[in-house]
Formats: C-alpha cells, sequence, structure tokens
C-alpha cells in the first residue's frame, strides 16, 4: 500500500460544507453584535436555576435517595475498609485536635456554655431530675417500711392470738419509728453543728459531766419544741413528711397548739415505761398508742407532695 504524499496538498472541503460554515460563522457574528447570545445563555441559566428549585427536582432527588439501589451503594460505601481507613485518619489527626481545641477556647463556645448553664429550662431539668432522685429514694422507703409494718403486725398479733378484725389505713410502728429516727437524726447533726461552733470559739479540748448533762437537757427540750412546732403547724415533721405520712385530728392535720400539746405530753408519758405506751400501735386495729387516744389523733397515709418543676399528667 502506497504511502501518502506529505508534499500533496490536502482535499479542500467540497463546496456545501463550505458553505455551511460560511453560514454558521456568521450567524453567530451577528447573533454575537445583536445580543442574542447572551440572552440565550441568561435564558438557559435561569431555566436551569427554576428547573433545579421546582419540588419536582426535589421530588426526583429525594426518589433516588430513597431507592433501594442508593441504599445499597451507601451501604457498600460506609462498609468498605477504605472510607473507614480514611475516616479514622481523619478523627486522629492533628488538625481535628487542633480545630477543637480552638473552638473549646473561642470566645463564642464559652458564652454558648453559659448561656446554657443559666437557662432556667436547663435549671429546671437539673431540679427535677434531683427532687425525683429523692422522691424515687423516699418512695423504695416507704414500700420497705410498709412490709415490715404488716409483718411485724402479723407476727406480734399471731403470738397473742389477736388477728385483725378490719384493714385500716393508719401507719404501723416500724414507719413511725423510722420517721422518728429521722427526725432525730436532723436535730443530731444540728446539735453537732453547734458543738463544732462552741468548741471552735471557746477552745475546748473535751466535755465535762456537767456539759454532757446540759447537751441532753437541750435535746430534750430542743427535741420538744420540735416535735410541738411542727405537730402543730402542719401535723407532720420533716422525717414524717419524707415517709408521706402526717398526723389528723377529725380529719385535718392543723392540729393546734393545745391539742399538739396534748400529744406530747401523752407522747412523754407513753415513753417513761419503757415504751409500753405505744404498744396500741401494732395491737390496736386504729394502730393508735397511748399518745393517740390522749390527743384524739392518729397517724394516716397521704400522697407523696408533688415535686416541683414537675408535670401534672
Amino acid at each position: 500500500m502506497a504511502s501518502a504524499d506529505p508534499e500533496r496538498p490536502e482535499r479542500r472541503a467540497q463546496l456545501p460544507a463550505r458553505l455551511l460554515g460560511i453560514g454558521a460563522r456568521g450567524a453567530e457574528r451577528v447573533a454575537s453584535a445583536a445580543g442574542i447570545d447572551e440572552a440565550v445563555e441568561r435564558t438557559t441559566e435561569e431555566a436551569l436555576v427554576r428547573a433545579l428549585e421546582s419540588p419536582a427536582f426535589e421530588r426526583a432527588i429525594i426518589r433516588v435517595l430513597e431507592s433501594e439501589a442508593a441504599q445499597r451503594a451507601l451501604e457498600r460505601t460506609l462498609a468498605s475498609p477504605a472510607v473507614e481507613q480514611a475516616a479514622v485518619k481523619v478523627l486522629d489527626s492533628q488538625l481535628v485536635d487542633h480545630v477543637w481545641d480552638r473552638l473549646l477556647a473561642s470566645d463564642e463556645a464559652q458564652k454558648l456554655v453559659e448561656r446554657i448553664a443559666e437557662a432556667p429550662e436547663v435549671r429546671a431539668a437539673i431540679a427535677q431530675q434531683g427532687v425525683g432522685l429523692l422522691d424515687d429514694i423516699g418512695r423504695q422507703i416507704r414500700d420497705i417500711a410498709g412490709r415490715l409494718d404488716d409483718a411485724l403486725e402479723r407476727t406480734i398479733r399471731r403470738l397473742i392470738g389477736r388477728p385483725r378484725a378490719e384493714p385500716t389505713k393508719n401507719v404501723g410502728a416500724v414507719t413511725r419509728l423510722l420517721a422518728f429516727g429521722l427526725d432525730a437524726a436532723l436535730l443530731n447533726g444540728a446539735f453537732l453543728l453547734a458543738a463544732a461552733v462552741l468548741s471552735a470559739l471557746f477552745g475546748s479540748d473535751g466535755i465535762s459531766g456537767t456539759g454532757w448533762a446540759f447537751g441532753a437537757f437541750s435535746w430534750i427540750v430542743f427535741g420538744s419544741l420540735y416535735m410541738l412546732v411542727f405537730w402543730s403547724l402542719a401535723g407532720q415533721t420533716p422525717g414524717m413528711r419524707v415517709l408521706s405520712i402526717r398526723i389528723e385530728a377529725d380529719g385535718s392535720p392543723r392540729l393546734g397548739r393545745r391539742r399538739a400539746r396534748r400529744r406530747l405530753v401523752g407522747f412523754i408519758l407513753a415513753a417513761l415505761p419503757f415504751g409500753l405506751g405505744f404498744i396500741g400501735i401494732i395491737t390496736r386495729d386504729d394502730n393508735r398508742g397511748y399518745h393517740d387516744r390522749h390527743a384524739g389523733t392518729e397517724v394516716v397515709r397521704v400522697d407523696p407532695a408533688p415535686a416541683p418543676f414537675s408535670t401534672p399528667q
């Protein structure tokens, strides 16, 4: 096969092709001079923008992303070891640590943290969680104390041969004793704090016998005032409130000073004979000791107080 002669002139295009080329170049020069090409570009651009912003385009993208093929492709991409290694390298890089440090040290981040911490909603949520935890603990203590009340009463009544004739809403001995223990712990804490303050002020190394006697007398006096004030005003002490029990007289928790004094006197008289005055709490069907009968009161269970910031159901 003969090779092409390099010196041979190229074959010129045919006449129709030359005419079409001349016409196209002429039309292009005319369109450019008249501004038609710019109008066509703007129209095309606006048409593309309208198409991209149209609901139809959005629906099309959603259909593509929700298709099974796209889901499988995305799963294969995320499951790829190369993608995992790249993500690990990015997260372990010093650049990420530097950006994170800069972000935490920025004034904007500090202001954001302060605004979040000072938000009333955040404070309310924290308070609600704390109160909710205390309420859960109190509920568990109440349930355990109630079961112990029933167990102790059944055992004692079985021994003395006096089964309960009818149910009662009044509180048993274990729950009352636990509430009294909580109140005693509160009083002891106050006395220990006062003793520490006095010791720091006067520099005492120890407590003499007179000091112990004075302390015991003061504990009895302040303990009596403690019960008298709470009984007369609210019908329950803080320890009784934790266990959701209160003292009532004729269905009212407001005992008044006179009835509260009668109950306090009855309480002391019931405690003097080695606590035998309280035995009626276990043996009587109404769970009332001598002090309750003396003052005309009864100790009943009440619904727990609603927690602050709680949402009504």
